[in-house]
């Protein structure tokens, strides 16, 4: 675990996630940590009654913790009432990052333009914007305030970052992609690539020009070596405050709603609408051309081959057919439940008679 050079009280870390301050609210420490392994300068927390165990013998100077759980913890650990453990672990952990963020700073990380970068004349930058080393940045790009590019990333022409998001080392964004407000954008993710957009031309292929872009919206986080292609006309979207883990393939013109989770894994082909607050789990294939109502959550290495027009909890796979014999059997499949009404009625009736 990393550990603060500087302590921070109880009452702080209360103050910060709007908790009620405990008895001892003055004790101060260092780090976060698991149950099992914090000691007694680290905070932790329980969110899953599962650990109690861990909770009845841990040796945290605190935890964030439901006060229905509170009595588990042993006498000498302080408990820090909130009504949902893992948000405020969530919210402490921010706090801890920043207060880290800042102890580690050295002059190279200071809002500045590092001299091995390429900037255009062209390119507008906000108020404390770092630029770092062997990163590009094109001609009429826009860099919010506070924005953050880190090394080696390639910024292509007229594209917008709004302010505060970062940009981490190889990133390459292409032209005219739109970047919101307090987005974090991983490792060597690409974003704005051409869409997988070809016609058959006798035995070859002939290119369709991807005349599109890319628009992410608010408070976005997406993962390392994730693609998302751009429109072949009209946009690629994202919306606010979606997640997106690494290896992610959206293709162009896919849309998703704000507030939507994707998985490690996902693959989610062209015109796809994805809706609001969806929870898609890893490996997850999603085919073109239909649509996901809000609120779905989906089961990982689920194949959603057709559209889903009603939230719930959806999941299944199947193991690979020939097409025509799959076509067949999806067909049945729809209809089991039914058929197994059916069955039960004539086996009542082969009883009875």
């Amino acid at each position: 675990m990393r550990k603060l050079n500087e302590s921070v009280s109880l009452r702080k870390i209360c103050e910060a996630i709007d908790a009620p301050p405990p008895a001892g609210s003055d004790i101060v420490v260092l780090a976060m940590a698991s149950l099992a392994l914090a000691g007694a300068e680290e905070l932790s927390f329980l969110a899953d009654s599962r650990y109690k165990s861990s909770a009845a013998n841990t040796m945290a100077a605190a935890v964030l913790i439901r006060a229905e759980d509170a009595d588990v913890l042993p006498s000498a650990c302080i408990p820090i009432i909130v009504p949902d453990p893992y948000l405020a672990f969530a919210k402490t952990a921010q706090m801890f990052e920043q207060l880290l963020a800042r102890q580690d700073a050295s002059p190279d990380d200071l809002p500045a333009i590092s001299p091995l970068a390429v900037v255009s004349a062209e390119a507008s930058l906000g108020d404390e914007v770092f630029v770092g080393p062997g990163t590009v940045v094109g001609e009429g790009v826009v860099l919010g305030d506070g924005v953050r590019i880190m090394a080696n990333v390639n910024l292509g022409a007229r594209s917008v970052i709004g302010a505060r998001s970062i940009v981490h080392p190889g990133v390459t964004i292409y032209p005219d992609v739109t970047i919101g407000t307090d987005c974090q954008i991983h490792a060597n993710t690409v974003i704005g690539s051409d869409g997988f957009g070809f016609a058959r031309q006798g035995d070859r292929w002939a290119k369709i020009p991807q005349l599109g872009s890319v628009r992410v919206g608010d408070r976005c986080e997406i993962g390392s070596n994730t693609s998302i292609d751009r429109g072949a006309l009209d946009d690629t979207v994202l919306g606010n405050d979606c997640i997106v883990d690494n290896l992610v393939q959206i293709a162009h013109n896919v849309t998703i709603g704000d507030g939507t989770a994707i998985a490690g894994c996902v693959g989610i082909a062209g015109s796809a609408r994805i809706g609001k607050r969806c929870l898609i789990g890893g490996a997850v294939g999603i085919i073109g051309h239909l649509e996901i109502a809000d609120d779905v959550i989906i089961s990982p290495m689920t194949f959603i081959a057709s559209s889903v027009r009603e939230a719930g909890y959806y999941s299944g796979t199947f193991p690979v057919l020939k097409h025509p014999q799959w076509e067949r059997v999806a067909a049945v499949l729809k209809h089991l439940p039914d058929l197994r009404s059916r069955l039960r009625q004539l086996e009542k009736l082969s009883r009875e008679t």
